[in-house]
This record gives structure tokens, C-alpha cells and sequence, in this order.
């Protein structure tokens, strides 16, 4: 086991390698091309001390067929179908997306990314998984603490990142902060089994030596991010509210269009029925001499016009949610846009499925959670079209 860039330290030494590596850690920059932000083209400068970083070229991805995702499975769900499939649902909030956009919703949380790859034919790969990274204290510390992006080693990003970050052994963790559209600060690296404890360990003396420097170092970039942020969630609801204002008026003309077409029916049916009555009546008789009486017109009863009816809520176009559970299932369910946070709620406590507990609903990317106080919104200004998916995050 060994952190940071120093390698091949004994097993019986490693709470005191752990410890000096986060003593004497250095951060190093690397710079971001197309196959990362599309992927990494340039490697993460490795260092000769633990304070002089010296780049070096990028070296070539490993030789050997990759690790191919199924046609059905999309190339940023990879990892996180792989290990789900072999651990189970219980693990950190990894972010189903690109290393890019994990970057990107880092930058707007302010906070670290958790950089984990993957190799699941490695015999410490097992054991590293379910004891250590699956366990319930660093579970809690990493989703409070990190926004956590893993791949494969051989499928998809994941050579690019092994080119870039080098792993001299497997498991291998890294900690990445975002220093602009273009480079990463690489600020802590772990390579091999660590316990829970050294593995949290690790990551406070990486928050507390360096997190707090790196966020200090960049207050106008952050302040920057916020503002984009912002803009782009203004810029969302307002899409999302003129599609809701669309679909309401073309619901509102449809039904308008129906009851023109109904009263111009009845109309129809009160002429049809009028013309027989007033051929069927009889003809009185006249005195010789005396011309007919033309008979007179019946006169039509113009019924008076219905008023406009607004938009029945059935002809509201629905929202689809996936609601993802902690034991893997998976519901999928219709909404109207008028509904609520809470309406939401009130499904997923109908299905009775044991063992949730208390639970707030979140949406993975970007992370927002719906709570208390998001009860009284509705799908339609949560954004909720035309699906969504969203995840069952239970509180202690």
C-alpha cells in the first residue's frame, strides 16, 4: 500500500507511510485535453521528490483487447453497472457521467473529486471493495465530503485515466480538484488495500492541508462558477416553464376545438328536428275564392353559447420517474406536471418497500435533493420533463 506518489511500501508500515505522505504530499497540476474533457492527452507530471514535480510525456495505455460495454449499457454507466453488479447498491454516490461533467459539478459544489479506478481482475480489488470502500464509514464520509467519479481501467475513460495518473498498483484512489476548464491538481493518490481508517485518514489530512488552500487560491473562478451555475439553472427554468406554458395553451385549444365541435353538432341536431315537425302539421281549409295563408317559418331558438372550458388536467402531458432504491429496485411511474415533491413521496411510501427508513429523494446530476422544504413544488418547476430519474438516499 502506499498514497501520493511513493510506491512499494511494506503492509507493515502502512499506518506510517500514510502518515508521512500526507506530511510531505505536494500537489501537482495536470492540463486537460480532448480525450478526458472528451478525456486526458496530457499525463499528470509524476514527481522525483515530494516537493519538485517533473512532467513527463504522456506513456501509451496498456496493450490488450478492452474491457467492451455492452451495446445496451451507455459507455458512462459502465463502471457503475460492473460494480453494482458485483457489490451490490450499497457504495459512494458515484456520479453516472463523464470525468468532465464530475469536474464541472465539483466546481459548482466546492468541492473535491474522488477519483476511484476500477480493476476487477486484480485479487486486491475484492477485498479493497467490500471492506473498505463499501463500508458504511467511508460511504458516509465520502458522500458528505467528495462528489466520487469511478471507471474501468480498461473501458471507457478508464485507460486514458491510467495513462494520465500512472497507478503503479491497484485498488487505486485519487483526489482531483478542478483548476480550470483545461487542468486538474492532483492533490492525494492511494494505491493499493488500505483499511476504512487509513482511507479516511487520508482524505481529512487532504481536506484539511489542502482543500481550504485550493479553495482559497481561486475565489474569483469559484464566485465565477456560481454565477454560470446560476445562470444555467435560470436559463433551465425558463425553458422548462415556456414548454409548460406551450403544452398548457395547445391543451387549452384542443379542448376548445372539442366544444366548437359539440355545439355545432347540437346546433345541426335542433335544425334536423325542426324541419320534420313543421312539414307534419296539418293544413287548415279555405272558403272558395280565398288565396292559402303561406305558412310561416318556424322560428329558430338559438341555445346561447357555452362558455370556454379550460383544459381538462387529463390532457396535461405526464413526466416519467425512475425511482431508484437502496436494494437495487427500480420503479418507473407517470406524473402530471401540476404534481408535487410530495405527491412523489406519497408513491414511494404506497409501495411499502421494507428497510427504507428515513429517506430524502435526490437527483444524481446534477446532485440536487428534494426535502421538506421542496414539498410544495411541482414537477413542472422542478424541471421534471419529459423523465427524470431519481435516487432513494437514506438518513441516519
Amino acid at each position: 500500500m502506499s498514497s501520493g506518489p511513493a510506491r512499494g511500501s511494506s503492509s507493515s508500515s502502512a499506518g506510517e507511510s500514510l502518515r508521512n505522505s500526507c506530511n510531505d504530499f505536494a500537489r501537482t497540476l495536470a492540463r486537460l485535453p480532448a480525450s478526458i474533457m472528451e478525456g486526458l492527452s496530457r499525463s499528470i507530471p509524476r514527481r522525483r521528490s515530494h516537493h519538485h514535480p517533473v512532467p513527463h510525456r504522456l506513456q501509451p495505455p496498456p496493450q490488450g483487447p478492452p474491457l467492451l460495454p455492452p451495446p445496451f449499457v451507455p459507455e458512462e454507466l459502465f463502471f457503475f453497472s460492473v460494480f453494482e453488479q458485483q457489490y451490490g447498491a450499497h457504495h459512494p454516490f458515484f456520479y453516472d457521467c463523464r470525468f468532465a461533467d464530475a469536474l464541472r459539478a465539483a466546481r459548482r459544489e466546492g468541492k473535491l473529486v474522488f477519483v476511484y479506478l476500477h480493476d476487477p481482475g486484480h485479487p486486491y480489488t475484492e477485498p479493497f471493495c467490500r471492506r473498505t470502500l463499501c463500508s458504511d464509514v467511508v460511504v458516509e464520509f465520502l458522500d458528505a465530503n467528495f462528489v466520487s467519479w469511478g471507471a474501468v481501467s480498461g473501458s471507457g475513460e478508464g485507460p486514458g485515466m491510467v495513462a494520465s495518473l500512472q497507478p503503479g498498483s491497484f485498488p487505486f484512489c485519487a483526489v482531483v480538484a478542478p483548476v480550470s476548464d483545461e487542468s486538474i491538481a492532483v492533490l492525494q493518490q492511494v494505491e493499493g488495500p488500505v483499511s476504512q481508517s487509513e482511507l479516511v485518514e487520508i482524505l481529512q489530512r487532504t481536506i484539511d492541508e489542502q482543500g481550504a488552500a485550493f479553495r482559497a487560491s481561486r475565489p474569483d473562478e469559484q464566485a465565477a462558477a456560481v454565477r454560470s451555475a446560476r445562470t444555467a439553472e435560470e436559463e433551465e427554468r425558463r425553458r422548462s416553464a415556456l414548454r409548460l406554458r406551450q403544452e398548457q395553451d395547445a391543451a387549452y385549444l384542443d379542448s376548445l376545438r372539442r366544444d366548437q365541435e359539440k355545439e355545432r353538432s347540437r346546433k345541426s341536431l335542433q335544425e334536423g328536428a325542426a324541419k320534420p315537425r313543421a312539414g307534419n302539421q296539418l293544413r287548415p281549409r279555405h272558403p272558395p275564392g280565398q288565396a292559402a295563408r303561406q305558412p310561416t317559418k318556424p322560428t329558430q331558438i338559438r341555445a346561447p353559447p357555452q362558455k370556454e372550458t379550460a383544459a381538462s388536467p387529463r390532457t396535461e402531458p405526464n413526466t416519467k420517474i425512475m425511482i431508484r432504491f437502496p436494494n437495487g429496485e427500480r420503479r418507473l411511474q407517470s406524473f402530471r406536471h401540476t404534481d408535487t415533491i410530495r405527491d412523489v413521496y406519497r408513491y414511494v411510501d404506497s409501495l411499502g418497500i421494507p428497510g427504507i427508513g428515513s429517506y430524502q429523494l435526490v437527483r444524481s446530476y446534477p446532485r440536487k435533493t428534494y426535502g421538506q422544504q421542496q414539498l410544495g413544488m411541482t414537477l413542472g418547476d422542478a424541471g421534471f420533463y419529459p423523465s427524470v430519474t431519481l435516487y432513494i438516499e437514506q438518513l441516519s
